[in-house]
């Protein structure tokens, strides 16, 4: 079975993050620009949290806050499901649909290894089957042609 270092070996390992007192006017900015759902929180190395499009629409727009006066520290999620690079891929979505998130960082040795979406794990198990498929179907066809 697919793990996620697997995931991470084609995506990368970039992750971006933002500091804990910037502003969340630009976190969205920020999130925009990188086309990403999400950014760590963390001063250094060390990480605070992180940031999502959901805590941005559940914590400034519908409460009427303001992004640009309102603090990432503010509204972040500071209770942090991490997974590790061995793990399988869907023993993770299963973490994540439990938790009801869609971002996962990733840690090995308590380091920062790279942050997958659920999205990743939906296309790297779409891509397993694709290839199972075929391989039996390669299978069959050789065993029993025409």
């Amino acid at each position: 079975m697919t793990r996620v270092a697997d995931i991470l070996a084609v995506k990368g390992n970039t992750v971006f993050r933002i500091a804990p007192d910037a502003m969340v006017y630009e976190a969205i900015a920020a999130m925009v620009e990188h086309g990403v759902g999400s950014l760590l929180v963390a001063v250094d190395d060390e990480i605070h949290g992180i940031i999502t499009e959901r805590d941005y629409l559940a914590k400034v727009a519908l409460e009427g806050k303001s992004s640009r006066t309102t603090a990432v520290v503010d509204i972040m999620s500071d209770n942090i499901v991490y997974a590790m690079p061995d793990q399988e891929v869907a023993d993770v979505m299963a973490i994540m649909s439990k938790a009801r998130i869609r971002h996962l960082p990733i840690l090995a040795d308590h380091k920062l290894q790279g942050l997958i979406s659920m999205g990743d794990c939906v296309k790297q198990i779409s891509q397993d089957r694709k290839a199972q498929i075929r391989h039996l179907t390669d299978y069959i066809s050789d065993r029993y042609p025409g």
